[in-house]
């Protein structure tokens, strides 16, 4: 019985420290553009059932609740919580922040689409705009090299004004994308997420419009990371750690008692 029981609370130092990384990596992350934390979700582990509900004890009663006990507890999955970030502003230009739902899709080297809430953008050597790390927004869109100003509009549309002329000059349009489930992406660092088929297929639409936010030109989303939160969800589940502990070190006093006295 003790042997079981320090499994049990195995799992508990398991799943604590499952949970104190996602804690650490949320806080790794509170400066990060764009970020949205993470949250662990745990579930028990099948119980053991010695006597079910509804067993005789005696000939005319029945049990009331059953008999059963659990093995433990396991993380189920982690998903991360899209709410909104703070905008912060900047100044730049070629800054831009969502305010809503929706996010950039980014052409990844692999070929995949990528999505971000990160809109620190930049221009490569043919002044296409892209992310920090030099990946090409979708849809592409390049910028004029003798551009006096750039200028994103709420619902997405790309102008520049040029020398000489009178009225800047439409180059592009940015869209977002929206999911029917966005807590099913996958992460996959920098930023990113891709598509799953938890998450459904990208719904892509120009900002303002089925739903999604609309762009705010030199401001950033800086990320959702509530540090107090996080402080203190890291010192409950350090006192968790503690007391499963604990429960280890109890089971092994009580099985070397009776190994000294049987």
């Amino acid at each position: 019985m003790s042997s079981n029981a320090m499994h049990v609370a195995k799992t508990g130092l398991n799943a604590q420290q499952a949970r104190i990384q996602v804690i650490s990596n949320n806080l790794a992350n509170v400066n990060t553009t764009g970020f949205k934390r993470d949250r662990a979700n745990f579930e028990s582990l099948l119980y053991q059932v010695w006597r079910p509900a509804g067993s005789q004890t005696s000939e005319a009663t029945e049990q009331a609740s059953p008999t059963a006990v659990g093995t433990g507890v396991r993380m189920v999955n982690t998903e991360k919580l899209y709410t909104q970030g703070s905008l912060a502003s900047t100044g730049n230009a070629l800054d831009v922040a969502i305010d809503g739902k929706g996010f950039f899709q980014v052409l990844m080297p692999d070929g995949r689409i990528g999505y971000t809430r990160n809109g620190a953008f930049s221009q490569n050597s043919e002044g296409v705009l892209t992310t920090a790390s030099g990946y090409v927004i979708q849809p592409e869109i390049q910028l004029p090299a003798d551009a006096l100003s750039v200028t994103v509009s709420a619902d997405g549309i790309v102008s520049v004004t040029q020398p000489g002329a009178v009225e800047p000059q439409e180059v592009g349009q940015l869209t977002l994308a929206n999911f029917v489930n966005p807590r099913g992406l996958d992460p996959i660092g920098e930023t990113f997420v891709v598509e799953t088929n938890a998450s459904g297929a990208p719904i892509v639409a120009a900002p303002l419009a089925d739903g999604a936010g609309k762009l705010v030109q030199g401001f950033l989303e800086t990320s959702n990371v509530n540090v107090v939160q996080e402080l203190v969800d890291m010192i409950e589940a350090q006192r968790a750690y503690e007391v499963n502990s604990r429960a280890i070190s109890a089971s092994d006093e009580m099985m070397r008692y009776l190994s000294n006295k049987l």
